[in-house]
């Protein structure tokens, strides 16, 4: 039987998907470390970017932060494919950018895909369903991270999604320096149990980045998993007959109490279109504004203010 270590992992990001879709400020470092658990060093890391060139030669600063942004991206491995914006007219005579890395990033995966054993797609894009399939069929475990507005049959066909809200620190999070999952860090996770009658239940949150993610039994000590109580009084503005489900992600902080950890000042930070919102807390527990890429060990995804169609 192979060692872990011996996973060849290949990281294929669609950074505009992600950028618009929940992920923007994600930090690719953190994305680097979950694709590379159970492995030494990840085979491929790819990261397909847009870049307006003719934003950039009207536009210093622009051109400087996505060059310091492709920048500090080479920094962590990736290797950075651009693809160009392309400029048209509509019917009335508007321009309008359009940029597309979908086809390159399918090719790539697939070709290179005969040197892995696991491939990590980093998008919520529906046309990469058959790429899920074709990657499969070529033998290779195929994982999905996304954020919001998620294409449920890439959840369904991939053979392991996780929404990357829930990932630890792959989103910043204004955690007042308190390490996730430590007792009074912001966490994120969902509720997977909740007794109407009683009017509380328990919600479950990744502790760590580690192997063993199927290991969902917070009872048992080897689970990655940790889980807080919750009760109902805490979800204000929230429709508790929704619960449980694993459709919303909830951020709260961690207290300990005589019968162990519990939820407190929670928000919904993602959920389906038509879910309603938790009402509005302090700015304190709100998340910080991520734009551009970060001057910390972190770089945010995507580009800035494109106003690009992809």
């Amino acid at each position: 039987m192979a060692e872990q270590s011996a996973l060849k992992v290949g990281v294929y990001v669609d950074v505009a998907n992600i950028s618009q879709c929940g992920g923007r400020g994600m930090r690719f470092d953190v994305l680097r470390d979950f694709a590379s658990r159970g492995a030494v060093e990840p085979i491929r890391l790819n990261a397909y970017v847009t870049f307006d060139a003719r934003r950039a030669d009207n536009d210093g600063d622009f051109r400087r932060l996505q060059m310091n942004f492709h920048s500090t991206l080479r920094d962590f491995g990736y290797k950075v494919i651009v693809k160009e914006v392309k400029w048209y007219q509509d019917e009335s005579g508007a321009p309008y950018g359009k940029a597309n890395a979908d086809l390159d990033m399918a090719v790539d995966a697939l070709l290179q895909s005969e040197n892995l054993d696991r491939v990590l797609l980093a998008t919520g894009d529906g046309d990469f369903v058959q790429v899920v399939r074709a990657l499969q069929n070529k033998g290779c475990r195929v994982e999905v991270v996304a954020f919001d507005s998620v294409s449920g049959e890439l959840k369904r066909e991939a053979d392991h999604f996780i929404c990357g809200h829930l990932i630890p620190n792959l989103l910043p999070i204004n955690d007042g320096g308190v390490a996730w999952g430590a007792e009074g860090s912001r966490v994120r996770g969902v509720c997977y149990s909740f007794l109407h009658e009683k009017m509380f239940g328990f919600l479950k949150f990744l502790k760590e980045i580690r192997t063993g993610l199927w290991n969902t039994d917070t009872r048992r000590k080897d689970s990655p998993y940790g889980s807080a109580f919750v009760h109902g009084s805490e979800l204000r503005g929230f429709d508790l007959t929704l619960l449980p489900s694993r459709e919303y992600v909830f951020e709260f902080s961690l207290s300990t109490t005589d019968k162990g950890l519990q939820a407190r000042d929670i928000v919904l930070v993602s959920s389906p279109a038509s879910a309603r919102r938790l009402e509005v807390h302090p700015p304190s527990l709100n998340h910080p504004d991520q734009g551009g890429a970060t001057a910390s060990r972190g770089a945010a995804a995507g580009p800035v203010g494109s106003g690009v169609a992809t």
